[in-house]
């Protein structure tokens, strides 16, 4: 299983938020910290919204926030959230399957078995484990002052 691009980009906006203690933080800063184009976080940051994981406050002095607790985020239920395409293998979606042992293929069981071990152990997780080690943490993204 391999996550877009889109989804690190998400959970590294959400560990950065998650160590800010409730401060409105800007897509600029997130940007520069983490080096990541401003448009691409535009959208991610445009997502976690409508997921609920955050409030964006517009005008002077705005910024985004966490509105949940690190802590009730889990790991897995942001990237089924965020991951558009869990198809693993073609055979996962009947419509464009043309796979011609399908039928009695044990590939498709092992890898279903596989993505469900993947996202059960992200539902293990929260943000609030990600935000580990805390001082560490803020010292490289330069959160620290």
């Amino acid at each position: 299983m391999r996550l877009t691009r889109f989804t690190d980009y998400a959970l590294r906006v959400l560990i950065l938020l998650g160590l800010s203690d409730d401060r409105l933080v800007t897509i600029g800063e997130i940007s520069t910290r983490y080096d990541i184009s401003s448009n691409h976080l535009t959208k991610v940051v445009q997502k976690l919204a409508q997921c609920g994981y955050i409030e964006t406050v517009r005008g002077k002095g705005g910024g985004i926030r966490l509105i949940r607790e690190p802590a009730e985020i889990r790991l897995g239920d942001v990237v089924r959230n965020l991951e558009e395409d869990m198809t693993v293998v073609e055979c996962f979606d009947r419509a464009r399957n043309t796979c011609a042992i399908e039928p009695d293929c044990r590939l498709q069981s092992v890898l279903r078995d596989s993505l469900s071990a993947f996202l059960g152990e992200l539902d293990r997780h929260t943000l609030a484990d990600l935000t580990k080690p805390r001082r560490k943490l803020k010292f490289l993204l330069d959160l620290s002052s």
